[in-house]
């Protein structure tokens, strides 16, 4: 399917089903042929199946992970751990929707500076260097941190994210992957029950419990498999198999999608 072929599908409101999916370990998981079977069942079903990356990852990677993985493109992202809410095409790259971003700046305000001068040499965290608009990001040092620093956050009124037991983000008040999802799909009239959300670290956890029908990956993280067991979550599906796998699999659990048979058995 070329470029051209695409400007003419219906819009993605229109579509079956759109998948809204995490990345690293999610989208980006599995064995190199569920991989596969996944990203070429999306792009022979372009006409019917939507496609939105919801990641920690910035505009940046976003942008280049087409070219360096080989995964379909996506229609919109929500970057940045929630903090971005973006419209994305080969033509364009990735475009930030801005009246979908104003909540966003303004429960930030100007915090970067603040953030960073509070947490600066803080036990167990090394600053990423990334320039990021909304949020602050630290690599974390397991065996160093100081779990004081959740405190320090909330006493700045911002919101702190632990993932994978390796970063530590600090967020705008209220702002997340699922609530930053569910802005994005009332804004383009898309119906929840035709979306699946899918990931596997605890940054997902928002996604996960957004009321849409989502799918755990099998290898999801311990600390998110603890999380989601100490709610009521019907809409939630626990994947046997791992990355795009589990999410091939949850296709057809919800039965979103006529042909998602196919992608879960090759």
């Amino acid at each position: 399917m070329t470029i051209q072929d695409r400007v003419t599908l219906p819009e993605i409101a229109e579509k079956t089903m759109v998948l809204a999916t995490d990345l690293d370990g999610t989208f980006l998981g599995g064995t190199p042929e569920e991989r596969r079977a996944l990203y070429d069942w999306i792009e022979e079903n372009r006409d019917t199946v939507g496609l939105i990356f919801v990641t920690g990852r910035d505009p940046e990677f976003i942008a280049g992970l087409v070219e360096a993985e080989g995964t379909p493109w996506p229609d919109y992202a929500v970057g940045d751990v929630g903090t971005t809410i973006a419209h994305v095409s080969p033509e364009t790259g990735v475009e930030p929707i801005e009246e979908l971003e104003e909540q966003i700046a303004e429960i930030w305000g100007d915090a970067g500076d603040s953030v960073r001068a509070r947490l600066d040499g803080w036990p167990g965290l090394k600053l990423q260097q990334t320039p990021f608009r909304y949020r602050v990001s630290y690599d974390l040092i397991a065996g160093e941190f100081d779990h004081g620093a959740k405190a320090a956050v909330e006493e700045m009124g911002h919101d702190w994210l632990i993932s994978d037991n390796r970063y530590f983000d600090v967020l705008p008040k209220g702002i997340s992957k699922g609530p930053s999802l569910k802005r994005l799909l009332a804004h383009l009239g898309i119906s929840e029950g035709r979306v699946l959300a899918a990931g596997d670290t605890l940054n997902d956890y928002s996604l996960l419990t957004a009321g849409v029908p989502a799918v755990a990956v099998g290898n999801s993280e311990a600390p998110l498999k603890e999380a989601l067991a100490k709610g009521d979550h019907p809409k939630l599906h626990h994947a046997r198999k791992h990355g795009c796998g589990g999410i091939a699999e949850a296709i057809v659990h919800f039965d979103l999608h006529p042909t998602g048979a196919t992608a879960h058995a090759k």
